[in-house]
């Protein structure tokens, strides 16, 4: 009797493995709760599903005809020929922190308007880790050990490249904030940080 058994149950565990087999190796198969995992509503940058208000059913409406990609925005300094400055040209990724160390330089102007606006964006986005004073004593910095004294050793000779890519990518225990801050602002911020770093 127990061989019996035991032989329905081989039986029917090697039935379930040959259902499950399939020849299409994109098709998953049975989804369990999919609505966990599936938006309800229409994602902008997927088609997970036929959108039934756009052409075509697509979610992202194709571009219209004739439409250039334009995917840098220029900001002008000064009056002379030079004075435009791409300030979106930036594709060196996180972790070549050298080459931007090595090649950026800042574009904004060091005046007296660029560095209080500097300041107003370094209290806006870093004081609450960094500190008024840039002496990483903010009230977050506080409770998230680690953050840095712009006027050590170690960080004062930081070059602008080098702020400037932290800024953006973020590095160690610091976040990035290149989503938050467009290039300009942070170009101003790093004016700012670097009068930090003088203890200024």
């Amino acid at each position: 009797m127990k061989s019996l058994y035991r032989s329905l149950l081989v039986a029917a565990v090697l039935l379930t493995a040959a259902a499950g087999c399939k020849k299409d190796p994109s098709n998953p198969g049975k989804e369990y709760a999919p609505n966990m995992y599936l938006p309800v509503g229409y994602e902008p940058y997927k088609q997970e599903k036929a959108n039934p208000i756009n052409p075509q059913g697509l979610t992202m409406r194709l571009p219209v005809a004739g439409t250039v990609a334009r995917r840098n925005y220029h900001t002008s300094f000064g009056s002379s020929d030079s004075a435009v400055v791409d300030l979106m040209v930036y594709n060196i990724p996180a972790d070549s922190i050298e080459i931007s160390e090595r090649v950026l330089k800042n574009p904004v102007p060091l005046n007296e308007k660029t560095l209080a606006e500097g300041k107003v964006l370094y209290d806006r986005y870093c004081q609450h880790c960094h500190g008024a004073s840039g002496a990483g004593d903010g009230k977050v910095g506080a409770m998230y050990k680690g953050v840095p004294n712009y006027a050590s050793d170690a960080y004062k000779n930081l070059n602008e490249g080098h702020i400037f890519h932290v800024i953006t990518h973020g590095k160690a225990r610091m976040w990035p904030h290149g989503s938050q801050i467009n290039p300009e602002e942070r170009w101003k911020i790093v004016h700012y940080v670097q009068k930090l770093q003088k203890g200024a």
